[in-house]
């Protein structure tokens, strides 16, 4: 057989991609506009409630914000990957894809621009409460001029929970604000030069020195937070994680100081949260992700006017989402023709 008749049979054959449910739709759109000279790869979006109905038919399967569990990857006969399009894979049966032959990944943060536009979001964050967003809205309906008083981020000492990408990237951004940075990480030993492995991070220590003022643990996080007028998350949540963020956190920060949210919802505990809010203990929280998504506009937490919501957006950036749809992309034509999968990270 010629080789232009191999191509003509690979062409002929169809790998096919299923992004599960609609919300974050530029992901498949941005994907299936990469994917538009290759016809024969088939990008499908359907709702979350039809993915077990018709997950059997594709070959590689991005999760978006769907609960990926042993049930739904049993129905999965053809799939070669699970993948996420971005770096959460909590949602995911990562043993239960494991038993059944499946690959499961993650596009790593840093290489993606993910985790840069997560960073700026933290700011963005960070900056609105400090200036009294909801405040200064009100002052406009209202024409007056000079109010509120707001703060500034010079001086301030930032507290980092979770150095990974997220955690990096916001740290380079923040030093030309003359903050001091404080961190908590599980190891500060070197980060590998393979691109597979922390989220193709190849930092070393002496750079940590420059950017991080003081470091510590897992077992600092208390004492750390007792020094910090900003804390921000950065943690991945699992079932070390999970909740960490609790009413013992909150009596351990200092009183006034702000919580930024760029991770997950689920790292924090709701009921601590509107507690510490009525109480005035803690001083702005703004968060990106929720406990529940989308989150009701009606609830509690959105009543004080120290609270900043955003719908999910950090990581949503056309830089990054072009990013990691060439990255899906990729990785479909790789399957496709039977090549070695680059450019993810995997899990399992």
């Amino acid at each position: 057989m010629g080789r232009s008749e191999a191509v003509g049979r690979m062409e002929q054959r169809v790998t096919r991609v299923l992004f599960c449910g609609p919300l974050h739709s530029a992901s498949q759109n941005y994907t299936r506009e990469y994917l538009s000279h290759y016809p024969f790869i088939q990008v499908d979006d359907v709702p979350i409630e039809d993915v077990p109905k018709v997950i059997g038919n594709y070959h590689i399967c991005v999760v978006k914000n769907m609960q990926m569990n042993s049930s739904v990857i049993s129905r999965a006969k053809q799939m070669k990957l699970l993948v996420q399009f971005g770096v959460g894979l909590e949602g995911v049966d990562v043993d239960a894809a494991t038993k059944h032959g499946i690959k499961v990944a993650r596009i790593p943060g840093r290489s993606s621009g993910n985790a840069a536009s997560c960073a700026e979001m933290a700011i963005y964050l960070m900056l609105g409460l400090l200036r009294k967003q909801s405040q200064m809205q009100n002052s406009i309906k209202l024409k007056i001029l000079g109010e509120p008083v707001g703060e500034s981020l010079f001086g301030k000492t930032v507290f980092i929970i979770g150095f990974g990408s997220i955690g990096l990237e916001l740290a380079k951004r923040l030093k030309p604000f003359d903050v001091r940075i404080l961190s908590t990480k599980r190891s500060w030993t070197s980060y590998s030069q393979d691109p597979s492995q922390s989220d193709g991070l190849s930092v070393q220590n002496h750079a940590f020195d420059d950017l991080v003022d003081e470091k510590g643990s897992h077992d600092d996080i208390y004492k750390f937070a007792s020094l910090a007028d900003i804390i921000v998350c950065c943690l991945s949540l699992n079932r070390e994680t999970a909740g960490i963020i609790n009413e013992s956190f909150f009596s351990s920060m200092k009183k006034g100081a702000y919580f930024i949210n760029v991770a997950r919802g689920g790292l924090l505990k709701y009921d601590a949260v509107v507690h510490n809010l009525e109480s005035g203990h803690l001083g702005g929280f703004g968060f990106d992700v929720a406990w529940t998504e989308p989150f009701d506009p009606d609830d509690p937490i959105l009543k004080f006017p120290n609270v900043i919501i955003t719908p999910h957006v950090a990581g949503i950036t056309e830089q990054s989402y072009r990013s990691m749809a060439k990255v899906v992309g990729d990785v479909a034509l790789q399957l496709h023709e039977g090549a070695p999968l680059t450019g993810i990270e995997f899990v399992n």
